[in-house]
C-alpha cells in the first residue's frame, strides 16, 4: 500500500477534527504531579547522628609551676657545650648580671611569657630548687587546683640529662650535689589531669618512661583493688599531656645565634622565634638589609590585629589550627585545641617547634604523640606572609607617614575555599580552610564573605554541620548574634537554621545567652525576606521544642503574637513553620495555651486548614492536635474551646492528603484521650440507632426517571435520627469558649426541644453532637484507603470499645429528658457519668469496622420490569457504622463479655498514635537548599534521563503520525498480541510510550509488553472485598509514570515502581477518598475518573450525583459539579485546551456539558437527550472545531455540535454495544459487543473490520468484550473480554 501524501493526510485531520497535537504543551513544560518530597519519600525524621564536637568537659589550666634548674655559672659534668654556645634563657643572657639575678629575672621573664596564653592562672616559681620544694610546690598546686589542670614547667639546662631510670635532677641545699627526681614520685604529686613540659637533652627518656610507670601505677591498683581503674589507660595517662624538647638520644641545639632555651621560645614567644628563625633562612634575602636586630623592632601589638605584629600572630593562629585540624584525627583535635585554651597554645606553638627544632637534628615528642607536621604546605603559606610582611618593615621603620598593607593571606584562603565549594563533596577530603575561616569571622573586614561560604558549606549536608562544629565554629557564630548589623542577618539565620537542624541540643546555648531575641527579631522584621523569616520560625521552634526553658523565654518574648501576625503570608514555607512554631510553643506549656486562646490563635489557624499547601494543612492541625493535646487540667471553658476545635478539624476527614489525615487522626488522639467516657456513650447510641434502623424493612416509594427504585428507610417513631455527617459541618470559623459550638445542628427530633430545657442542658446537646461528629470522623478514618491512616484510627477506636461495658443499657442522649440542673460536660479528669456505665463493643465491633468498606451494603429491590436495567435505591450510599453483613446477629453485641485484655491493648497503643510530621519537616534544612535540584541540574543523571524520556517520546508521537493518517481505509484486524489474564479484564489501558498494557481485573493490575509478549508484573491493589477495579490512569506519562487505579467504592490509589518483581520497591504515593456516599446499584459504573495531565486535574464520579474535580498539586477538592441526572456517571471528558468544558454521560442516557468556570448551580450548560440507555462513551475531538462524539449501549454513535442540542450526524453500528472507544487522533473507532465481535470503524461510518476469531489455522471465537482501548498515539486497539483474554490488534503489516 502507498504511502499516504502529507497534504491529503493533513486535510483529513481537519476535516476529521482530529487535528494532532495542536494545541498540545511540550513534554518539558507538562506539570509533574505528586511528585512533591511527601510523595517520594517516608514521612519520617533524619537519622540523628551523635555529635562529638561538643566537650564532655571543659579545662582550665588553673595552675602552672615554673621549675628552673639552671645553676648560673655552672655547667652539668655531662655536656660539653661548644664556643660559642647559645645562651639566652627567656631572652636574657644569664651572664650579663648576676648569677642570682640573672635567675630570678629569667623566672620572671618566663612566668611573663607564660601569662601572654593564660593571665588568670596561679603561677609559682621555684629556682633551682631541692626535691623537698618541688614536692611542696606541686601537692600545694595541685590542693588548690582540684580537679582543673596543672602545668609543671622544668628547664632543666644547669643539671645533668634524665636518667635511664626515670629521674631528673635537682639541687641539694647547699648546691654541692645533683639529687634525682623520680617522675614516678612527680606523677605521684602532680595528679591528674596535668601537662608536662621538659626543656632538656634527652627529654624523650622522660616521656616514654613516664608511661612505663603509669601501667604499673594501675598494674599496682589492680592488685590492692582487685579491678581495673580503666579499661585503657591509668586517669594519669589519659589526662596527662607532656611535650620534649629533644628525642631520647638527641641534645638541645647549641647554636649561639639561637637561645639556649629554644623549645620554650617557641611554646611562649612563637612570633618571635619564627621572625628570628626566618632571618636566618635563605629566604630571607627576598627581604634586602633584613637583620635580626630589625624583626626586634617589628611594629604592633600581638593582640591588636590592625598592626603587622598582630596581623602576624593572627596568621599564625589559623595556620598552626589548619595544620593541626587537617593532620590530626578529630577528638585528638578536640582535646588538644578546644578543651583547653593554655594547652591549645601550647600545641600550635609546638608545631612551630618542630619545624625549626628539626632543622637543627632535633625532634621534639609530645603525649599523645602527634603525627609529623613540618612539611606540611600550609608553612609555606606561612613564610609567603613573612615575606609579604617583613618586606615592608624596613619603610614603616624609616617614615613615620607610611601606611602598612595588609597580608592579604585572608582573602586568598577565602578564595581557595570558594574554588572548593563548587567543586567539593562528601567523598572528597574536607576543604583544608575551614579553620581559616573561624579565624576571619573575628574580622569585619572579611566577616560577611566568610559567612556566606560558610553557609554555602554548611548546606551541603549533616556532614559538613558536623565538620564545622568540630572545628569550633559553635563559639563564634553564638557570639555573633550580638551583632547589630542588618546584613548579617540573613547569614546567621540560615547557619543556624543549619546547625540546630543538625544538632538540637544548641536550644540549650540559645536559651542561655538569649539568642531567641535575635531570631525573634528577624521573625517580626517586616523588611526581612520570607524564606529568612521561615528560617527563623524553625530556628525558634526547634528551641522550644521539648525544652521548657525554651517554651517560657520565647513565651516572654511574644513568639505567639509575632507568629499570629503573620500567618498568613504568601509564603507557603512561613506558613508551614509558623504552624509548627506555635505548636512547639504550646506543646505541654499551659500559659502559652492560654495566651494562644486570649489571642484567638485556634480560629486564625483554622483558615489554614483551607491552605493550598498540603503541608501547610497538615501543620496546622498538627497545631491544632497540640492545641487540645494539653494535659493540664481543663476548666468548662477550656472543654468547650477543645471541643470547638474538634468540631472544627472534622471538615478535615476527606482531605485528599494522607499527610494532613495522618495529623488529623493524631489529633482525635488527644481529644478522645481526654474524653473517653462521652465518646464510648456517643458510639453506644449510635449502635443502638443502627440496630433500629436494620429492624425498620425498606419500603418502595416510587421510581425515577432514570430507571432507579426510590427506596424509604422505615424510621419508627422510637427511631432518633443521629448528628449529621461530618461533611454537614458548615466551613466557617468557629468563636472562641462557648460560642465555639453555637453554629452547630442540634440532632434533630420527631418533637421540638422542650421549653422547661435549660441553656445548659442546650448545651449538653451540643457538646454530644461534636462527640458524634468526631466519632463518626474516627470511624470513616478507620477504614481509609492509606494503611498508616487506617491504623492509628483504629487503635483510637479499639480504645473507645474498650470502654464500653455490659451492664447498663445506652441513653440516647440527643433525646433524653435532661433536668434543669444538668450541665455542660466538666472537665475529662472528672469522668463521672449519671447513668450506667454504657454495655461492652465485643471483637464484632472491630471487624464491622473492616465490614464498611468490604460491604457496599447493597439493598437489592426488584425492579421495575421496563426499566432497561435492575437499578436500587436512590439514598444516600452511607454505610453502617458498624454493619457485619446481613447474616450478623445484632444480639452478638449484648451476648459478649468484657474483654479486659481489649481496655489495656487500648491504652497502650495511644503511644503508637503519633507521627514524625515535624521531624520529617525538619529534613528540609539538614538537606541541601540553596543547591540546583538534580531536575535543574543540566549534568546530573535525573536530568539526562529526563531529556532522553522527552526524545523518546517526541519519537513516539512523529513515528505515530503516518500511522494516524491511514488509519481512516486500514483495515485494523492484525493480532499482534493475545495472552490469557488471570482475571476478568474490567479496564485496559495503554502506557502511551512505552510498550506496557496494563490490564485490570477485580482486584489488581496485570502489566504486559505487548510487543514482546511477556508478563511484566502483577500490581495486588489492595481495595477492599466486595470491590472492584473500574477506573486506570497514567499519571505523568511523560516522564516518571505513575499509576491511578480507582475502585468502585470511591477511592483511588497511586502506585510508584508499580512494574517490579520485589514487592517492597512498590510504592503507595497517596491514597484518598476521591468520591464519598457512593450510591448501592446493582449495576453501577464504580468510579470513573479523568486525568488532565497539563492542567494536573482529576475529574473524578460514579455512582453519586455530582462530578468532583480534585487539584493533584493541592490535594484539595475544588469543585463539585452536581449532575442534575437521576442515574450514575459513566464516562468523562473534557476541554484540554480551553479547560472549561466537561462533558458527562448518564446511566440514563443522557449527555450533560457542563462549564466549570461557573457557579455549581449554573454550570450545567446542556443536555444532550437522543440516546435512548446506558452512555458508553463521550469523547470529545481535538482542535477548535472538534465535536464532541458519544456511543450508547443501544448501538447508535452521535457526533454533535457543542452549539446545539441536536445531534449533527448518527450512526447505527451494532444491535448493542458493552464498550467503545476511540482513538484520539486518527479517524478509527471500535465497538465491542457481548455477541462476541468487535466492529471497527471510521468516522464515516464504513466498516473498517470485523474481528471474530484469533489469529490462527483454527482461529477460537474471541469473548464477549468486557473492555476496549486505543493506544494514545499509535494505531493500536486492546480488546479484554469475558475468557479472561487480552488482545492487541493493530493495522495490516504492508506485504513485500
Amino acid at each position: 500500500m502507498q504511502p499516504v501524501p502529507k497534504d491529503m493526510a493533513k486535510a483529513l485531520e481537519i476535516e476529521c477534527g482530529y487535528c494532532d497535537d495542536e494545541h498540545d504543551v511540550a513534554d518539558s513544560e507538562l506539570p509533574i504531579a505528586y511528585n512533591e518530597l511527601r510523595h517520594r519519600e517516608k514521612i519520617e525524621g533524619s537519622k540523628k547522628v551523635t555529635q562529638s564536637w561538643r566537650m564532655k568537659e571543659r579545662m582550665k589550666t588553673v595552675s602552672v609551676a615554673l621549675v628552673l634548674c639552671l645553676n648560673v655559672g655552672v655547667d652539668p659534668p655531662d655536656v660539653v657545650k661548644t664556643s660559642p654556645c647559645a645562651r639566652l634563657e627567656c631572652w636574657i643572657d644569664p651572664l650579663a648580671q648576676s648569677p642570682q639575678k640573672a635567675l630570678e629575672a629569667i623566672g620572671a621573664n618566663l612566668q611573663k611569657q607564660y601569662e601572654r596564653w593564660q593571665p588568670r592562672a596561679r603561677y609559682k616559681q621555684t629556682l633551682d630548687p631541692t626535691v623537698e620544694e618541688v614536692k611542696k610546690l606541686c601537692t600545694s598546686l595541685r590542693r588548690n587546683a582540684k580537679e582543673e589542670r596543672v602545668l609543671f614547667h622544668y628547664n632543666g639546662h644547669g643539671v645533668p640529662k634524665p636518667t635511664v631510670n626515670g629521674e631528673i635532677w635537682v639541687f641539694n641545699k647547699s648546691y654541692t650535689q645533683y639529687i634525682p627526681l623520680s617522675i614516678y614520685d612527680l606523677q605521684t604529686w602532680m595528679g591528674s589531669p596535668s601537662i608536662y613540659v621538659y626543656d632538656c637533652s634527652h627529654a624523650g627518656v622522660i616521656v616514654d618512661l613516664f608511661k612505663q610507670f603509669s601501667i604499673q601505677r594501675e598494674q599496682e591498683s589492680e592488685a590492692v583493688n582487685g579491678k581495673s581503674l580503666s579499661s585503657t589507660a591509668t586517669s594519669t595517662m589519659k589526662h596527662c599531656i607532656q611535650l620534649a624538647a629533644c628525642g631520647a638520644n638527641e641534645l638541645l641545639p647549641m647554636n649561639s645565634e639561637l637561645p639556649a632555651d629554644l623549645f620554650t621560645s617557641c611554646l611562649t614567644t612563637p612570633i618571635k622565634i619564627a621572625l628570628k628563625w626566618y632571618v636566618l633562612q635563605n629566604t630571607s634575602k627576598l627581604v634586602p638589609g633584613l637583620t635580626q636586630d630589625l624583626v626586634d623592632k617589628v611594629p604592633g601589638m600581638l593582640n591588636d590585629r590592625r598592626t603587622m605584629l598582630g596581623e602576624l600572630n593572627w596568621i599564625f593562629t589559623a595556620i598552626t589550627d589548619t595544620i593541626a585540624w587537617n593532620t590530626l584525627p578529630r577528638d585528638v583535635f578536640q582535646r588538644l585545641f578546644r578543651q583547653d585554651l593554655l594547652v591549645a597554645s601550647l600545641f600550635r606553638n609546638f608545631l612551630l617547634a618542630e619545624r625549626i627544632m628539626r632543622s637543627y637534628n632535633c625532634t621534639p615528642i609530645s603525649g599523645p604523640t602527634l603525627p609529623p607536621t613540618y612539611q606540611h604546605p600550609m608553612w609555606q603559606a606561612w613564610d609567603l606572609a613573612l615575606d609579604l610582611c617583613l618586606r615592608q618593615l624596613p619603610k614603616l621603620l624609616e617614615d613615620d607617614s607610611a601606611v602598612f598593607q595588609h597580608s592579604p593571606f585572608f582573602t586568598e584562603q577565602l578564595t581557595a575555599f570558594d574554588v572548593w565549594l563548587k567543586y567539593g563533596a562528601e567523598s572528597r577530603a574536607p576543604p583544608e580552610q575551614l579553620p581559616i575561616v573561624l579565624q576571619v569571622l573575628l574580622s569585619q573586614v572579611h566577616r560577611l564573605r566568610a559567612l556566606e561560604l560558610l553557609g554555602r558549606f554548611l548546606d551541603l549536608g549533616p556532614w559538613a554541620v558536623s565538620l564545622a562544629l568540630s572545628v569550633g565554629i559553635f563559639p563564634y557564630v553564638l557570639k555573633l548574634l550580638q551583632s547589630n548589623a542588618r546584613e548579617l542577618r540573613p547569614l546567621l539565620v540560615f547557619i543556624w537554621a543549619k546547625i540546630l537542624s543538625v544538632d538540637s541540643s544548641c536550644q540549650a546555648d540559645l536559651v542561655k545567652d538569649n539568642g531567641h531575641k535575635y531570631f525573634l527579631s528577624v521573625l517580626a522584621d517586616p523588611y526581612m525576606p520570607s524564606k529568612q523569616k521561615s528560617m527563623a520560625a524553625f530556628v525558634l521552634a526547634m528551641m522550644v521544642n521539648e525544652y521548657r526553658q525554651g517554651q517560657e523565654a520565647a513565651l516572654q518574648g511574644s513568639v505567639v503574637a509575632i507568629c499570629l501576625d503573620q500567618l498568613y503570608d504568601s509564603s507557603p514555607l512561613l506558613r508551614h513553620w509558623l504552624a509548627l512554631c506555635l505548636a512547639k510553643v504550646w506543646t505541654n506549656f499551659d500559659s502559652a495555651r492560654w495566651c494562644g486562646v486570649r489571642d484567638t490563635a485556634h480560629e486564625k489557624l483554622y483558615k489554614l486548614l483551607n491552605d493550598e499547601e498540603p503541608e501547610v494543612r497538615a501543620a496546622a492541625v498538627y497545631a491544632l492536635g497540640t492545641f487540645i493535646s494539653n494535659v493540664s487540667e481543663k476548666s468548662d471553658h477550656a472543654t468547650s474551646i477543645d471541643l470547638g476545635v474538634g468540631m472544627k478539624l472534622v471538615q478535615v476527614a476527606h482531605d485528599g492528603s494522607p499527610l494532613v489525615r495522618k495529623e488529623l487522626v493524631v489529633a482525635f488522639g488527644g481529644l478522645v484521650s481526654h474524653f473517653e467516657t462521652q465518646f464510648a456513650v456517643a458510639a453506644t447510641q449510635l449502635i443502638e440507632d443502627e440496630k433500629i434502623r436494620d429492624r425498620t424493612p425498606a419500603v418502595l416509594t416510587g421510581e425515577a426517571p432514570g430507571g432507579w427504585n426510590l427506596v424509604s428507610p422505615g424510621s419508627p417513631a422510637s427511631a432518633t435520627s443521629v448528628a449529621p455527617s461530618p461533611l454537614a459541618v458548615p466551613n466557617t470559623a468557629l468563636n472562641s469558649s462557648m460560642e465555639n459550638l453555637s453554629h452547630l445542628e442540634l440532632p434533630s427530633t420527631s418533637t421540638r426541644i422542650p421549653r422547661a430545657m435549660s441553656t445548659n442542658a442546650i448545651s449538653n446537646l451540643m457538646f454530644n453532637n461534636v462527640y458524634t461528629n468526631v466519632w463518626k470522623a474516627l470511624t470513616q478514618l478507620s477504614i481509609d484507603p492509606e494503611s498508616q491512616v487506617a491504623g492509628m484510627a483504629k487503635c483510637l477506636v479499639r480504645l473507645v470499645k474498650s470502654k464500653i461495658t455490659t451492664n447498663s443499657k445506652p441513653r440516647h442522649m440527643p433525646n433524653s429528658s435532661t433536668s434543669s440542673s444538668q450541665s455542660a460536660p466538666s472537665s475529662p479528669s472528672n469522668k463521672v457519668l449519671t447513668v450506667g456505665t454504657p454495655p461492652q463493643l465485643s471483637s464484632v465491633f472491630e471487624e464491622s469496622l473492616e465490614q464498611k468498606r468490604e460491604s457496599p451494603s447493597r439493598i437489592t429491590i426488584v425492579p421495575n420490569p421496563a426499566s432497561p436495567y435492575a437499578y436500587s435505591a436512590q439514598f444516600s450510599r452511607s454505610r453502617k457504622m458498624f454493619d457485619k453483613g446481613p447474616n450478623t446477629d445484632m444480639k452478638l453485641f449484648e451476648n459478649q463479655i468484657e474483654d479486659k485484655d481489649d481496655e489495656k491493648d487500648g491504652k497502650g497503643q495511644m503511644h503508637s498514635i503519633s507521627t514524625e510530621f515535624f521531624e520529617w519537616s525538619c529534613k528540609h534544612f539538614v538537606q541541601p537548599i540553596m543547591r540546583l535540584s538534580d531536575e535543574e541540574d543540566s549534568e546530573s543523571s535525573s536530568y539526562l534521563q529526563r531529556e532522553f524520556r522527552f526524545d523518546r517520546n517526541t519519537h513516539v508521537r512523529e513515528e505515530a503520525q503516518d500511522e494516524q493518517a491511514k488509519a481512516g481505509f486500514n483495515r485494523l484486524d492484525n493480532e499482534i498480541f493475545v495472552n490469557r489474564n488471570q482475571g476478568i479484564p474490567s479496564v485496559i489501558k495503554f502506557h502511551p510510550y512505552e510498550s506496557e498494557l496494563a490490564v485490570a481485573d477485580k482486584d489488581g493490575v496485570a502489566f504486559w509488553d505487548w510487543e514482546q509478549g511477556p508478563k511484566l508484573g502483577y500490581l495486588v491493589n489492595g481495595n477492599p472485598r466486595h470491590t472492584r477495579i473500574t477506573s486506570l490512569e497514567y499519571i505523568n506519562a511523560h516522564d516518571n509514570t505513575l499509576l491511578l487505579c480507582g475502585s468502585d467504592d470511591g477511592c483511588v490509589k497511586l502506585w510508584r515502581n508499580y512494574i517490579s518483581d520485589n514487592e517492597s520497591e512498590i510504592e503507595l504515593v497517596t491514597a484518598f477518598q476521591a468520591v464519598s456516599e457512593m450510591l448501592p446499584l446493582n449495576r453501577g459504573s464504580g468510579l470513573v475518573s479523568y486525568w488532565e495531565q497539563d492542567t494536573g486535574m482529576l475529574l473524578t464520579s460514579g455512582d453519586v450525583r455530582f462530578i468532583r474535580i480534585w487539584d493533584s498539586q493541592k490535594e484539595i477538592k475544588v469543585q463539585d459539579i452536581p449532575t442534575g441526572a437521576d442515574s450514575c456517571v459513566t464516562c468523562l471528558a473534557s476541554d484540554m485546551s480551553g479547560r472549561s468544558l466537561l462533558i458527562a454521560g448518564c446511566g440514563d442516557g443522557t449527555v450533560r456539558l457542563f462549564d466549570r468556570r461557573l457557579a455549581p448551580t449554573e454550570c450545567r450548560v446542556m443536555t444532550l437527550r437522543e440516546h435512548p440507555r446506558w452512555v458508553v462513551k463521550v469523547h470529545l475531538q481535538k482542535g477548535t472545531e472538534g465535536k464532541i462524539v458519544t456511543a450508547s449501549n443501544a448501538g447508535d454513535v452521535r457526533f454533535w455540535d457543542p452549539r446545539f442540542t441536536e445531534s449533527v450526524r448518527c450512526m447505527n453500528l451494532q444491535s448493542s454495544f458493552t464498550s467503545v472507544d476511540l482513538h484520539p487522533r486518527a479517524d478509527v473507532l471500535a465497538c465491542g459487543s457481548m455477541n462476541q465481535y468487535i466492529g471497527v470503524y471510521n468516522q464515516s461510518g464504513d466498516t473498517l473490520s470485523t474481528i471474530k476469531y484469533h489469529d490462527g489455522f483454527i482461529g477460537q471465537r474471541i469473548g464477549a468484550i468486557t473492555s476496549l482501548a486505543f493506544h494514545p498515539y499509535r494505531v493500536k486497539l486492546a480488546a479484554g473480554s469475558t475468557d479472561s483474554y487480552v488482545s492487541v490488534y493493530s493495522t495490516s503489516l504492508r506485504r513485500s
